[in-house]
């Protein structure tokens, strides 16, 4: 059994925990020849791993939650013994996954087991609840069996893996429940095949195809990271996308990232697909001398990256095999540390917060086992990005051990509609690739210096930051980011030539603009937009045609008859400019 809670609270995780046993109990009471895995808590509920000769289905699932039920009924006690290995793994002797894990275990030591009522006993650490009577105010739901190799290595036998949600009352399991609904239904995936955004091949598994319409969408969101890194200063670069092997070998990639590398051979020498952009930004700085008074260099790159990810890892835009990194490296000295963090927590904060309303959380991840350079550069490192958060007023949590291999780093977790978290930004400083590269710049001493890096991210991956927008407004995008801004619907055929006229006004300005001239009936059409969530519907018929106004569709259902085409092309370029997240419906 796993010893971290994750979080939960001691309560919670040994409920959880026990629970996972009267499922076990459950399954061996229903299914013959049971051989028992492993049956962690995790959040939201548990799992168990079985290896039975039939396979568990999902009409299964109910009488096996009865079975369950039934269990707790019986207010059997969960009780500890202890046991040498000799006897574990006697008491274990027909099942070969506990009889794995018994010998792992240090041959001298006491090996504790739980049983369950008389008839039912698991290797287990523990701890649990005292009786299963304390579980009856408990309700849980099988969410699904997928397979599971037994401890996730794929040359051994696949298992039975049965996830539970778990809660400490219906109230809580209902909600969860229905948040699931209301995930399910902002799924990206669905959602980017609906509005026709983006595919994923079956010829490029976990290489993602953009459509016309999410071209438009991604193209609007790097108009605006340009726009705000042009104003903090920054200068764009682009890298090649494969490099040879030396430049790898020589950041450290080849040695600590390279089964995460897609590779090559060219005129019999190794090469790379780059998984991150820093070493060609590396070779950029490096390609001419430098002084300080040019310092801090701020280069940027929307670099295509790739990296090798497992097929069971793939999700939509969420975790893809390549995708575009907003990357940007920042060479200063060590005297610039601060104000350039800073810089760069304000840059993310406008983003986050001021732009898509976003909600975050900073947590701090320092060296880790695999790291290169010295304690005091880690040590200084550290003590600079949590300084530089303290001092702008903002809290973080430390994340002991996880930062990069070449330095520590700030993560940036923002919270979406729904509650959900995702890590996008990050602020990574980096005293050794400098040292690696033996990058220098001349000083007001007239001697040479070494840099301090600064790698930096704000939406992480574009692709990605994608999926998250789509989600968090469930396609509604705001009308600066919307593929599609205005439908146009004419009542009938006469009223095609001033809705194209309409048409061409907003198009001339950048508007998105689109006319429905199908044979269709008004209602159909207006449907029709509706569906594919646009922002404003636009419907002329002889009355507006006649006093040259519009009658317009909100995309929250309000509607708004007799506008003049100025007042609402007014509202339009005042939702670009300040890049409203709500639609304007009150027009003069």
């Amino acid at each position: 059994m796993i010893d971290d809670k994750d979080g939960m609270s001691e309560k919670v995780y040994n409920s959880r925990h026990s629970l996972a046993h009267v499922l076990a109990k459950a399954i061996c009471e229903l299914y013959d020849d049971v051989k028992l895995a492993i049956g962690p808590p995790i959040d939201n509920g548990f799992y168990y791993d079985f290896d039975i000769p039939v396979s568990i289905l999902e009409e299964d699932f109910p009488k096996i939650e009865q079975r369950m039920n039934e269990i707790l009924k019986r207010n059997e006690s969960f009780v500890r013994e202890e046991v040498t290995a000799e006897k574990a793994l006697e008491i274990f002797k027909d099942n070969p996954y506990k009889v794995e894990l018994i010998k792992d275990l240090d041959g001298n030591e006491q090996i504790s087991l739980y049983w369950l009522g008389d008839d039912f006993v698991d290797l287990c650490r523990g701890p649990h609840v005292e009786s299963a009577s304390h579980l009856r105010s408990w309700a849980f739901k099988i969410k699904t069996v997928t397979g599971a190799y037994w401890r996730g290595n794929s040359d051994n036998k696949m298992l039975q893996r049965v996830y539970v949600y778990a809660f400490e009352s219906k109230a809580e399991l209902k909600s969860y429940l229905n948040f699931l609904e209301e995930a399910k239904k902002r799924d990206h995936r669905k959602i980017g095949k609906e509005q026709e955004l983006f595919a994923i091949m079956d010829e490029g598994p976990g290489f993602p195809f953009f459509l016309p319409k999410g071209m438009i969408l991604r193209n609007k969101l790097l108009d605006f990271w340009h726009e705000i890194h042009d104003k903090a200063g920054y200068k764009e670069i682009s890298t090649p996308v494969m490099l040879n092997r030396s430049l790898w070998e020589r950041s450290g990639h080849w040695y600590h990232y390279q089964d995460n590398m897609y590779t090559t051979v060219i005129d019999e020498q190794d090469f790379a697909i780059k998984p991150m952009n820093c070493p060609g930004g590396i070779l950029v700085y490096a390609s001419k001398n430098h002084s300080y008074r040019e310092l801090p260099m701020r280069i940027g790159e929307l670099g295509l990256v790739h990296r090798h990810e497992l097929s069971g890892a793939l999700h939509g835009l969420m975790r893809v095999r390549c995708f575009t990194q907003d990357d940007a490296h920042i060479f200063m000295t060590k005297e610039q540390i601060k104000d350039e963090i800073k810089g760069v927590v304000k840059l993310i904060d406008e983003v986050y917060t001021k732009t898509f309303g976003f909600p975050y959380k900073i947590e701090l991840s320092t060296q880790p086992e695999n790291s290169m350079g010295s304690k005091e550069d880690w040590d200084i490192a550290t003590k600079a990005l949590g300084d530089a958060i303290s001092e702008l007023g903002y809290e973080y949590v430390v994340n002991e051990g996880d930062g990069a291999f070449y330095g520590p780093k700030l993560d940036f977790h923002l919270t979406d509609c729904l509650g959900r978290t995702w890590q996008c930004g990050t602020i990574q400083l980096d005293f050794q690739l400098p040292e690696r590269f033996e990058l220098e710049y001349a000083g007001a001493d007239g001697k040479q210096h070494r840099p301090i890096m600064i790698h930096r991210v704000v939406f992480g991956s574009v692709e990605r930051f994608i999926g998250i927008l789509t989600e968090h407004f469930a396609g509604k995008f705001p009308f600066w980011l919307s593929p599609s801004q205005v439908g146009i619907v004419p009542v009938r055929a006469e009223h095609g030539e001033y809705a194209d006229k309409i048409s061409g006004q907003l198009q001339s300005i950048g508007i998105r603009a689109e006319v429905d001239h199908s044979d269709e009936n008004m209602g159909t059409k207006i449907k029709n937009f509706r569906h594919g969530l646009l922002p404003y519907i636009i419907i002329v018929g002889d009355k507006e045609q006649g006093d040259n106004t519009i009658s317009l569709r909100v995309r929250s259902g309000k509607q708004v008859n007799n506008i003049s085409l100025e007042s609402f092309i007014t509202a339009c370029k005042t939702m670009i400019s300040q890049k409203n997240i709500d639609l304007i419906d009150s027009f003069n």
